[in-house]
């Protein structure tokens, strides 16, 4: 990578690379990578553009469909291996909540992989509130896809934030304890529950 994009900072771009897998999906934050770094915030910008080309990193921008107190501008960025990420954070013993990051990791995988499916993104506000993956689609619709490592651990709280400024489209919860998937009334909502191999766009 560093020969075929002409990487001049030698040092900071695999302290880049280490940095993104620590922080490998949570929201990133140019200015702090670029400290973290000893780069300057244009080279770190236009380094996380080769991650993203070369794959090795996945970046996901926020969806907001006008709201004052949606966030718009500040993307997501998820690494490409679990399990570097894994090393990364220095995780030997897994978490229930470590499994969870990581799951979210895998379902990305399957949404990215059709170049074809429409772009993935993620919603977030100013009170904290988050959907994991966002689909838009036309006529104002949005899928809602959450991700979690328990299906029976799944809380609508976010979700109905979200359907109140986003009532249209269909919310879908992964999880890795669905063998079959299911549909059920959760908060007002109709929710469907999958495993990853029933993930059907």
């Amino acid at each position: 990578m560093q020969e075929l994009f002409r990487v001049e900072k030698r040092s900071g771009f695999p302290k880049l690379v280490e940095s993104v897998l620590r922080l490998s999906g949570g929201q990133m934050e140019a200015t702090s990578l670029s400290q973290l770094c000893g780069l300057s915030r244009p080279t770190v910008l236009n380094y996380l553009d080769v991650l993203d080309i070369t794959h090795v990193a996945t970046l996901i921008r926020p969806y907001s469909g006008g709201g004052k107190r949606e966030l718009v501008r500040q993307p997501k960025v998820y690494g490409f291996d679990t399990g570097f990420v894994a090393f990364a954070r220095g995780w030997t013993d897994l978490r229930p909540e470590d499994c969870g990051l990581l799951w979210e990791h895998i379902v990305l995988d399957r949404l990215i992989s059709d170049p074809a499916e429409p772009e993935v993104m993620y919603w977030r506000d100013k009170d904290q509130h988050e959907i994991d993956f966002v689909l838009p689609g036309g006529r104002g619709t949005v899928e809602a896809i959450e991700c979690k490592w328990n299906a029976d651990r799944f809380d609508p709280k976010n979700l109905q934030v979200f359907r109140a400024l986003h009532p249209a489209g269909k919310n879908l919860v992964i999880a890795t304890n669905v063998p079959k998937p299911y549909t059920r009334e959760v908060g007002g909502l109709t929710v469907t529950f999958a495993g990853l191999k029933d993930l059907a766009l």
